[in-house]
């Protein structure tokens, strides 16, 4: 059986010993042993080596996932769909080892949102089975601590350094696994953050909910809330309940309405971001009968035709520089396509009612169309205009909309999310559960592409990755206590006169001051400003690059990191959001295809098979 110590600081791998050094014991670590553990039995050559894992917090858990944050925070998926373990549906060469799901794990209701420290028991658990499934003579070592600093020839040991020891880890392989980083200031920010301390108001910049400090709000003071997103319903969480506030009515009833009681220690949270709406409630149904047999229009036939025609460079903003490859031009109208026939599959065949025209017939003309066929298309064949897919106005839906006054916009975007509840809640509307396996389908496809920019990863996240719907309710309750007010679109924000003050173009003329600011989101993985040491350094060397937006560039086969010759380095990874093969999480829903679990199975057979070759090596 595999050993694992006890977390001791002082443990270092023998010399003579292949070793491993993980920097980072989150998800995406344990996810990475998980897959160590299973292609040990076709890759593993018998020799021993040891695995460092780098990092302060807990192995499994990690950062985000760590017992010490408040009960109050939920995961934002259902328990059932979270899974950190293979299917069938994984396009990997790696062997499928399937577990338990966390509400198998656990012994919850499929349906129920658990809290993140249940998600970080669930996550240490499926980390030591993954230690106990590694082969004999593999060590596993946790260290405690921050990585420093990370050096060594390219062809030869690399040195990890770490915070507090006075000589460095010996690796032959490291791995970055960073989740989400912290980062320097951007202008903008550094000007309101001057500005705060300058006239002593309140500013907290981007950053994980959990580790801002709330107690700088004062109760019943009006706060600026810039970002709509889920790290804002976090801040939302844990200045009303987290402050003493109830709510009184059954949350689980979607059809109820829920009051809200203050604790009187609340402020009043004015929020506003680019949509002026927030995400997009999860989807409270199952599926019932067919998926959309996906990928369609966007597969890996049509990701290698786009990489040929960008000579293999997977960055699609050098499209900017005269070669490659640009999203808007050259990706999107596939990945617009493929959504529509993700929708129109589901609608066709599950609610053929609504519809003008036999699926087979429609399917053939749809497949022949380019975008503006498809609209006369659509139009013809799908009478009501709330079975039609508009991906623009679901990016934008208060696009041209003005209000005459800021009470009228409460009562419009409460409208809203009330009517966004019911659909997300109705299956006679599933042909959104089709969109939903639409983008999970192309998100595993963009990945092989590399930087795909920023805008992707938002209008995937506020269409599939929303806040579970009692928060929601939520959000409804607390705008009519008047606790939560709403901003509206485009929310710009200019510090003058000793204060905040934040507008919009859905309220024209309108405008509200405030003494403190809170940009509810996190930090933009932009490698120029990381304040994470390790990287930076690596960066100002020139041992990372930087994409077009600001990720770290990593070859999309195994992970690879490459460097300032263009080269993947042959003894470094890295793996996370952090870089230009980020996928929507490290665990995700049974069934999809898992673009993390078939990163983490390259990497891992990547690592396996150099550790045997140099063990193979040694011991002739």
């Amino acid at each position: 059986m595999p050993s694992a110590s006890s977390s001791h600081p002082s443990t270092l791998s023998s010399s003579s010993r292949p070793s491993l050094v993980i920097v980072g014991a989150g998800p995406r670590g344990t996810g990475l042993i998980e897959r160590i553990a299973a292609n040990a039995g076709e890759l593993h050559a018998g020799v021993g080596f040891d695995i460092h894992l780098v990092d302060p917090y807990p192995p499994g858990a990690g950062r985000i996932w760590r017992a010490d944050q408040s009960p109050l925070l939920w995961m934002n998926s259902q328990a059932e769909d979270i899974t950190m373990f293979t299917d069938e549906t994984v396009r990997m060469d790696g062997p499928v080892r399937e577990g338990p799901t966390l509400h198998e794990w656990a012994g919850l209701d499929g349906r129920f949102f658990a809290d993140r420290r249940v998600q970080g028991e669930y996550l240490r658990w499926v980390h030591e089975s993954a230690v106990a499934d590694l082969p004999e003579g593999v060590t596993v070592h946790h260290h405690p601590r921050r990585a420093l600093r990370v050096s060594g020839p390219r062809e030869g040991r690399q040195e990890v350094w770490l915070e507090g020891r006075r000589r460095p880890l010996l690796a032959d392989l490291v791995v970055l696994a960073l989740g989400h980083l912290d980062a320097e200031l951007d202008d903008e920010q550094k000007e309101l953050a001057e500005y705060a301390r300058a006239h002593g108001l309140v500013h907290l910049p981007p950053d994980f909910t959990a580790d801002s400090d709330l107690s700088l709000l004062s109760p019943g003071e009006p706060v600026l809330v810039r970002g709509f997103g889920l790290a804002f319903v976090d801040l939302m969480v844990l200045l009303t309940e987290g402050r003493g506030g109830r709510y009184e009515g059954y949350e689980g009833d979607m059809d109820g309405e829920l009051t809200y009681h203050p604790s009187g220690r609340e402020p009043v949270l004015y929020v506003g971001s680019r949509r002026g709406v927030p995400y997009h409630s999860k989807i409270g149904y199952d599926l019932e009968g067919e998926r959309p047999p996906l990928p369609r229009f966007f597969g890996p036939a049509e990701v290698d035709e786009l990489l040929a025609r960008a000579g293999g460079f997977p960055r699609s903003s050098e499209a900017e520089r005269g070669g490659g490859l640009d999203f808007r031009r050259d990706v999107w109208p596939l990945v617009e396509k493929e959504l529509g026939f993700a929708h129109y599959h589901r609608l066709f065949t599950a609610h053929p009612e609504r519809t003008a025209m036999a699926w087979a017939d429609f399917e053939e003309k749809y497949a022949a169309a380019d975008a503006g066929e498809r609209a006369v298309l659509v139009a013809s064949a799908v009478p009501d205009a709330a079975d039609r897919l508009d991906l623009a106005a679901l990016d934008r839906p208060l696009e041209g909309v003005r209000y005459g006054s800021h009470e009228e916009f409460q009562a419009g975007l409460r409208g809203y999310v009330e009517a966004d509840l019911a659909r997300r809640h109705d299956d006679s509307f599933s042909a959104d559960l089709g969109v939903f396996f639409g983008l999970l389908s192309v998100y595993g496809q963009l990945i092989r592409l590399g930087g795909v920019g920023s805008w992707w990863h938002g209008f995937f996240s506020y269409l599939a990755s929303g806040p579970p719907g009692p928060r929601l309710r939520q959000m409804l309750a607390l705008s009519r206590a008047g606790v939560l007010n709403f901003v509206g679109a485009d929310m710009g924000v200019v510090a003058e006169g000793g204060e905040f003050r934040a507008s919009s173009v859905t309220v024209p003329g309108g405008s509200i001051e405030a003494r403190a600011l809170v940009e509810a989101r996190l930090p933009e993985p932009t490698v120029a400003r990381v304040r994470d040491g390790l990287l930076r350094e690596l960066y100002d060397d020139g041992g990372v690059v930087e994409t077009p937006e600001g990720l770290v560039a990593v070859d999309p086969a195994d992970g690879r990191v490459v460097d300032r010759s263009g080269r993947p380095h042959p003894r470094r990874f890295a793996l996370g959001p952090y870089t230009n093969g980020r996928t929507p999480g490290a665990f995700t829903r049974p069934r999809t295809g898992g673009p993390a679990f078939r990163q983490n199975d390259a990497t891992a057979r990547a690592v396996l098979a150099f550790l045997r070759d140099l063990g193979c090596r040694a011991a002739a």
